[in-house]
């Protein structure tokens, strides 16, 4: 048995799409406790969601569903792994918990986790992973601001490249992203190295899409819309940052039991202030740029991990992942060509969990 060094990176929500319908396992009791949280409140269950007859994008995207369908899908696997945050710690006032907690990884390559980090919502499930919040917490957290977006999508975000690709910079479309932040109501909202998104009011949507030359690349057309989004991590969010601090004035933080790196680069470690987090979390991670690249850059170099593990939805974080490793020249990378090499051999880097071959070699059956 191999002893790994691993770092969790979660995903956002938009990561939840059609190939993941059904991924949610009958009779988890992770699942059970998120299905009696969403009953409590009146709002579909989860298990029912995933197990549709079909994808239905207004249904299945929209975020008051789609936000807690991807912590769910992450939640399992990271119990697959061995991580478990039930214990109640006064973030459900019902005290609503999963099973036991505590227990040591049963995979094929031990893991020992030495920290998380996650992209955008996948922060809020970095806080769970990390043991910040407890089940309780984090899905409260994820429901609360999902459940704003309800037929109250707050202006919108849009993705475009950075790069080639050969991923290399491209100052073509670099200088295409600098015109469309030339906008008072456009702003960077996550940066992934290769990609950026940015988010914006309805104004600074229209002029960003004037400005922005189509591109085809992947299959995908830019600029692209995540459909249903609000610009999260932009000004555009002071209001419902301050909703939610009103709202989520209680939610019961812990110092975390692993280090956790934040959008901003920061490293809590696991004698961290959770005022700090609380601060953090329903302030800057909201109206400020989340910047994954250095938060990625961060956690390589603080943490020194010998493999990042993908749970849930998360194989979308690939691509993004390997462009930041090149970035960095982690363990001499140098373009995609060398990245794709590594992951195809022996020893992969990222071992995404939606994927049956890079999940057999962390979880067992």
């Amino acid at each position: 048995m191999t002893r790994l060094r691993a770092l969790i990176v979660c995903p956002g929500r938009g990561s939840y799409g059609r190939a993941q319908l059904g991924s949610l396992p009958p009779g988890d009791p992770t699942v059970a406790a998120l299905d009696r949280f969403r009953a409590r409140l009146g709002r579909p269950a989860l298990s029912g969601l995933d197990r549709a007859p079909e994808y239905a994008p207004r249904l299945h995207v929209a975020g008051e569903h789609a936000s807690l369908l991807t912590f769910a899908c992450s939640a399992v696997d990271l119990a697959a792994i061995g991580i478990e945050r039930s214990e109640t710690g006064g973030g459900d006032p019902d005290g609503f918990a999963g099973g036991a907690g505590g227990r040591a990884p049963r995979g094929i390559d031990r893991l020992d986790v030495v920290g998380a980090t996650g992209n955008s919502l996948g922060f809020y499930t970095a806080l769970y992973a990390a043991g910040a919040l407890d089940l309780g917490g984090a899905a409260r957290l994820i429901e609360t601001l999902g459940h704003y977006q309800t037929d109250h999508v707050i202006g919108g975000q849009l993705m475009y490249p950075l790069v080639g690709d050969d991923w290399r910079p491209s100052a073509a479309n670099e200088a295409a992203v600098a015109a469309a932040l030339d906008h008072p109501g456009v702003h960077v909202s996550i940066r992934l190295v290769g990609t950026i998104v940015l988010g914006a009011d309805a104004d600074g949507l229209a002029h960003a899409r004037r400005v922005l030359p189509a591109i085809e690349r992947g299959g995908m057309r830019y600029p692209a819309q995540l459909p249903l989004h609000s610009a999260f991590h932009t000004p555009v969010m002071a209001a419902t940052g301050e909703r939610a601090r009103a709202e989520l004035a209680d939610l019961a933080f812990r110092s975390p039991a692993i280090t956790l790196i934040g959008g901003d680069g920061a490293v809590h470690r696991p004698w961290a202030s959770p005022a700090a987090l609380w601060s953090y979390t329903l302030g800057p991670q909201l109206v400020e740029p989340f910047d994954f690249s250095r938060a990625i850059a961060t956690a390589l170099g603080e943490l020194g991990p010998d493999v990042i593990v993908l749970p849930g939805p998360g194989d979308s974080l690939g691509g993004p992942i390997g462009q930041i490793l090149v970035a960095e020249r982690w363990r001499g990378l140098r373009d995609r060509a060398g990245f794709l090499a590594i992951q195809a051999g022996e020893q992969p880097i990222v071992l995404a969990m939606h994927r049956p071959e890079q999940r057999a070699r962390v979880v067992r059956g």
